[in-house]
Parts: structure tokens; sequence; C-alpha cells
């Protein structure tokens, strides 16, 4: 069960008030670079803009809640029950549940493009899957998978599951709290195509964290689901290069 946290709401609206003017400034810088640097190669424009929202949303968000934390004097440790003695249970929670989830979010992928293009919707992948694919050089691979493996699931845990799932919970609306943080996870990456998928990887996410009290499992899961799809991707790529 998981324990509850001293989460104030005015700072909890803070933080994400702070996340989401982050996020629009590397928005509004983004849309500054775009006609400049659509031609250039190497898929130039798609790196820029993929570290650009690295930045401005995982690296301003690592600092605003370290900002977060110190406001409730409280350490990450506390805060989100890191604790070591708890690391080899997590970590098998984890590959397990990576194992049920994998095939289920494929299948829910592959529902959604059915479904969009039933009702004559394109089909896009994410942003970053697109940046992925234009990474010409192995320098920026190696940046598009620590990003994914390691620093996007470790923020957007902290994040989701462990700020602002508890704070709407105790709040006294535990269900709006799984269902509600588990779709705004799935919005904010924002494609239509991984909505579905992403929105029951987030419950599984929400519901591993409830059980385990540690936020190491859901981070973990989180990182091997990415890193599976990372990989995935890369040899559909090598694949296609050989073809």
């Amino acid at each position: 069960m998981l324990t509850e946290k001293p989460w104030q709401p005015d700072l909890v609206l803070r933080l994400m008030l702070g996340i989401f003017a982050s996020i629009s400034l590397g928005t509004i810088i983004v849309q500054g670079l775009a006609p400049k640097g659509t031609d250039s190669p190497g898929g130039g424009i798609n790196l820029a803009t993929f570290m650009i929202g690295t930045l401005t949303f995982h690296g301003v968000a690592l600092v605003l809640v370290n900002v977060f934390l110190r406001q409730h004097q409280i350490s990450w440790t506390e805060a989100f029950g890191f604790r070591a003695t708890g690391l080899a249970r997590a970590l098998l929670f984890a590959w397990i549940v990576t194992l049920v989830v994998l095939p289920i979010a494929l299948s829910l992928g592959q529902l959604s493009a059915k479904l969009l293009t039933m009702f004559h919707q394109p089909v896009k992948l994410q942003q970053a899957v697109e940046s992925l694919q234009s990474a010409a050089f192995l320098s920026q691979r190696i940046y598009f998978g620590v990003a994914a493996i390691v620093v996007a699931p470790f923020v957007e845990e902290v994040i989701f599951r462990g700020i602002l799932y508890p704070a709407i919970k105790q709040r006294g609306y535990p269900r709006f709290a799984l269902w509600g943080t588990s779709i705004f996870f799935a919005v904010t990456h924002a494609n239509l195509m991984t909505l579905l998928p992403l929105t029951f990887l987030a419950l599984i996410l929400t519901l591993l964290y409830e059980t385990t009290n540690n936020l190491l499992a859901p981070i973990a899961t989180h990182s091997f689901f990415n890193a599976a799809n990372f990989f995935w991707l890369l040899y559909q790529m090598q694949h296609q290069i050989a073809g």
C-alpha cells in the first residue's frame, strides 16, 4: 500500500505551472528553429527539437522537483520510497510486469492504428521516433537511447506517479487520480496512435507503485518498456538498410 505523501496542493500546482511554462518556451524555440533547419543534414532539426524538448521538460522538471522536495523538507528517498533493500524486489516486479505489458501495449497500438485508418485519420509516429529514424550518427542514437531509457522514465515517473497521483488521491479522489493521471500521461506524448497503449501502461505503472510503495519499480518497468521499443526500432532500421 502506498504511504501518504505530504504534498501541499499549492506547491504541486506551482511545480506543474513551472514545467508547463518551460515546455511552452521550448515549443516556441523549436518553432523558431524549424524554418531554418528543415533541410539540415542528418536530421539536424529533429535532433535539435528532441534535445530542446528533453532539456525544457525533463531537465527543468528535475530542477523544479528538487526545489519542490526542499520546500517539503523531505529527501528523494523518503519521498519516493527509494530503498536499497527493496531494489531486487522492485526490479523483479518490473521485469515480470514488462513481459506482460509489452505484447498488450503492442496490440493496443495496432488497434489504434486500425481505428485511425478506419476514421480516415493519419497514422503518425511519435516525434521522438521520427527523430531517431532521421538520426544519421551513432552519437545521436546514443543520445536518444539515454534520454528514452534513463532520463524519461525517471523524470516522468517522479512527476506522474510520484507526485501527481498521490496528490490527487489524498484529496479524496482515488479513481480520478488513477485514471486522470494515466490519461494525462498518455496525452502529454501528443500522439493519437499511442494514446491507448500509453494509458494502459500508465495504469499498470500506478498500480505497481501502489503495490510496491517504491517508485523504483515503475521507473524500472518504464525503462525496460522504452528499452524494448528502442532496440526493436533500431533493429527495424538496420533491417531496412540491409534490405
